[in-house]
């Protein structure tokens, strides 16, 4: 009966203090595993490529100002006429060039418009160039001299300067090989990483793309303006590396 009462008091004590270290020895495995489950480095691959633009949009715009609508509208007219013999004398075709249509504008006919202006109509017109012929478009923006000579007078306003932009429209066709040399690069880095800390490189844990920038070719940093033929492209992904 003793014997019976001492079990009864022993023998959960024993049990209990058994699964405590089981269940210790599980959690000390269960957080050696996590930390060598974490046990991983962070690698940023850069790559960038030299590229040339395929499509070139160019806008011709022109202005004429004077006291008679129909004056100002012939001259206009004349003035599209001019710009569009031009163009096709440097080669291009008509599926390549769009004349726009004109825009004149009563200075009187405005509310608050004066009513002694000594050029009462203004008007401004366009011709614009599409073409994959990119090497043809920046030739032919620097051969424009005979159309001011002709008394056309090209428009400078706006963002581009009347300059042609020149724009990459085949990307995804080298956006691969882009990101291939972006892993390249990281893993060469992870490598040499794991090297030096006595490691051995384990497999991709994972991989963030980022973003590609489109950048011409002048030196500049800043995104793509479109003034350039000669692009370079940039990615900077991110890599994460199993360490063993």
């Amino acid at each position: 009966m003793a014997m019976s009462a001492f079990s009864q008091k022993i023998l959960p004590a024993i049990l209990i203090a058994a699964g405590v270290g089981v269940g210790g020895w599980f959690v000390g495995q269960g957080l050696e595993g996590f930390r060598q489950a974490e046990r991983f480095i962070t690698i940023k691959g850069l790559a960038e490529q030299d590229v040339k633009s395929d499509f070139a949009i160019w806008t011709l715009s022109f202005r004429r100002a004077g006291g008679d609508y129909q004056a100002v509208r012939s001259e206009l007219t004349a003035d599209r006429e001019a710009v569009a013999a031009f163009l096709r004398g440097q080669g291009f075709n008509d599926q390549e060039i769009e004349l726009r249509p004109l825009r004149i504008t009563d200075l009187m006919a405005r509310e608050y418009g004066q009513q002694d202006v000594a050029l009462r109509y203004t008007g401004e017109g366009s011709v614009l160039v599409r073409s994959a012929r990119v090497d043809l478009v920046a030739r032919a923006s620097n051969a424009v001299d005979p159309l001011i000579t002709q008394g056309v007078a090209l428009s400078q306003d706006g963002p581009m300067g009347g300059a042609p932009r020149y724009f990459l429209r085949g990307f995804n066709e080298v956006k691969p090989q882009l990101l291939e040399a972006a892993v390249t690069n990281a893993r060469e880095q992870a490598e040499q990483f794991a090297t030096d800390a006595g490691a051995t490189l384990g497999d991709l844990r994972r991989a963030n793309q980022g973003a590609i920038q489109i950048l011409d070719d002048d030196g500049s940093d800043g995104y793509s303006s479109g003034l350039t033929i000669g692009k370079r492209l940039r990615v900077v992904s991110t890599f994460e590396f199993l360490l063993k």
